[in-house]
């Protein structure tokens, strides 16, 4: 409405209503208190996404600015993240219903099998990290600089879910030698004894998939686990997560792309970067705290959105989304 003239909201308190964390946009609801509000039926959601997107064509048939060109380009990738969020809340919205409902019966997401077994070595050295050129990229990967990298060599492969079964088995969750403090507390506080959506029934490991209870494939890359619980697997193993600089230097030898992958590198700002003014300064940098980065993108990732600078983040704690584990020597 700030570049289109004459342009009407389609409804006055859906600003308010959908505005998730923007306090540069309005007023909004608290965090934690989002799930409280009822929410509009299918049909009136449809009916103002059509709404949106004829003034949306409507705007960009003219010459628009450049400005607002980079603004209307952030706002399709921001679209192309909630896309892969609404899988993943889907999932966590099924996934913890008692009779497992199938969305879609070919739609098991976890099925895929890496490609590549060893590891890949890499040099001590200076390399240079973050994004590099004129194509799209989000603020938290400029600010390309150099860092010194010691020696280390990185698991071609993502661990898979007999890898972790044996983890399980071997006492990894009853053991607080394995955990950071903050993740044995978290395996406390939650009685958590395996990766979400798993469930040892008879005997028998199965996890919940959009296309329903399946028997979990041991050979079949692991998914939907925290930081806390992969950093453990890490210490069990002897080994350790690899730093985002060092994740992002071996990534081209390195087939990525089935799973974000937690790295052991917090959430924080490169050189030089800055915060932008308006809404698009609200975007990344005050997240900046209490999160970890992961690497790469997921099978529900839409094709084309991430590359090798890409830095997502999340709290340590979070499982639901399609994360996995790639260790480093």
């Amino acid at each position: 409405k700030q570049y289109m003239e004459g342009y009407k909201e389609y409804h006055p308190d859906f600003c308010y209503l959908f505005n998730s964390y923007y306090n540069t946009v309005g007023e909004r609801t608290l965090r934690a208190e989002r799930g409280n509000i009822t929410r509009p039926g299918v049909d009136e959601v449809f009916a103002y996404r059509r709404y949106v997107d004829e003034n949306m064509n409507q705007y960009l048939s003219n010459n628009i600015p450049a400005d607002v060109q980079k603004l209307v380009q952030l706002g399709m990738n921001h679209e192309q993240q909630h896309q892969e969020l609404f899988i993943t809340d889907l999932k966590y919205a099924l996934g913890h219903n008692p009779i497992f409902p199938v969305y879609k019966d070919d739609y098991n997401l976890l099925k895929d099998h890496n490609t590549g077994n060893g590891f890949v070595h890499i040099d001590e050295g200076i390399y240079e990290i973050g994004f590099e050129g004129d194509e799209f990229c989000y603020d938290n990967e400029l600010g390309r600089h150099k860092v010194y990298l010691h020696t280390f060599d990185i698991s071609k492969a993502l661990v898979t879910n007999g890898e972790y079964i044996e983890f399980i088995q071997a006492g990894g969750y009853k053991n607080f030698n394995y955990w950071l403090d903050e993740g044995w507390a978290w395996v406390n506080e939650n009685n958590a004894r395996s990766p979400m959506y798993w469930h040892n029934i008879n005997g028998e490991w199965l996890y919940y998939t959009l296309a329903g209870l399946q028997k979990i494939a041991p050979d079949a890359i692991l998914g939907h686990i925290s930081y806390y619980e992969a950093n453990a697997f890490a210490t069990w193993k002897g080994m350790r997560l690899p730093t985002e600089f060092e994740w992002e230097v071996a990534s081209e030898q390195l087939d990525w792309g089935k799973r974000w992958e937690w790295t052991n590198s917090a959430y924080l700002p490169y050189p030089g970067f800055s915060i932008a003014a308006g809404a698009v300064g609200e975007y990344n940098g005050k997240f900046m705290v209490n999160q970890m980065v992961l690497r790469g993108a997921s099978v529900a990732t839409s094709e084309g959105h991430s590359r090798k600078t890409y830095r997502n983040f999340f709290h340590p704690h979070y499982q639901w989304q399609f994360s996995g584990i790639r260790l480093v020597k």
